[in-house]
């Protein structure tokens, strides 16, 4: 669909394909790159923001304003959470604006924060390693009420103010033009305005395979996929970069799309 694939880099642009009676299409005058699931991945998040730097250098120059949505799930399972976050709480690339999505492994993290014993499940599915970025030994399968708390509090002790505080401003659902960009996807057949945030951050199935179109084309992360997934309602960009280093970008420009991939 978008052809083949190169060891790092742009894609061209293609069109959209149509979609009831005309293509998917951004506001005019903008150039947007959605990014999926980074997982603690700091030397693939490097390389992303150089490789959309130089391209979004180019759009400006052609009178364009680029905006990048990131998808959520910063943390978790990857060894660098800490770097993640502390990289994002900074201009991420000069003139270039940034919406940042809630997934459900920053959820987990505040709920965590919030009642560390009914929110201790986050441990056992990237917790550990998102702890440990920040000095903080922790083993899965920790469940009693006084030491989740003790962990709690020395995580809450060596958590920077900016990295808390990005994380409360996490939006569940960005809109632009023609797509709807969510972390995880929306309950089909329910408008975007009744949406759940639990399906936001959570859903796969019934989600995935249902081939009717939505209010918007959704563009989501969440579900790994060994390459990108573009489909007439949905686009999922998830290729698991805490696995396989590989960190992918959706380009969107007027009804245009491509794909930037950057490889750690």
């Amino acid at each position: 669909m978008m052809g083949r694939f190169f060891p790092d880099g742009l894609f061209g642009f293609r069109r959209a394909r149509p979609r009831r009676t005309a293509a998917p299409r951004v506001p005019d005058g903008l150039r947007v790159y959605a990014v999926a699931d980074i997982h603690g991945r700091r030397d693939a998040l490097d390389r992303l923001i150089a490789l959309v730097a130089e391209d979004a250098a180019d759009a400006a120059e052609r009178g364009l304003t680029p905006v990048m949505v990131f998808l959520g799930d910063y943390v978790d399972r990857g060894a660098d959470s800490y770097g993640v976050l502390d990289r994002l709480c900074r201009p991420v690339i000069e003139g270039v604006a940034c919406r940042f999505l809630l997934g459900n492994h920053e959820a987990a993290l505040l709920e965590f924060l919030e009642a560390p014993a009914a929110g201790a499940e986050w441990l056992d599915y990237g917790g550990v390693e998102t702890l440990g970025s920040y000095g903080v030994r922790a083993s899965v399968g920790i469940r009693e009420r006084a030491r989740c708390e003790a962990l709690r509090d020395r995580f809450a002790g060596s958590l920077p103010d900016a990295h808390l505080a990005f994380l409360k401003s996490l939006e569940p659902m960005v809109v632009l033009g023609d797509y709807a960009f969510v972390h995880a996807g929306i309950r089909p057949g329910r408008s975007l305005e009744r949406q759940r945030l639990d399906d936001l951050l959570w859903i796969r199935e019934p989600f995935l395979s249902d081939p009717r179109p939505h209010d918007k084309v959704v563009v989501h992360g969440h579900t790994m996929v060994d390459q990108p997934d573009l489909r007439d309602n949905r686009i999922g960009i998830d290729t698991g970069a805490y696995v396989t280093g590989v960190l992918t970008t959706l380009v969107l420009q007027e009804d245009q799309q491509c794909l930037i991939q950057a490889r750690a």
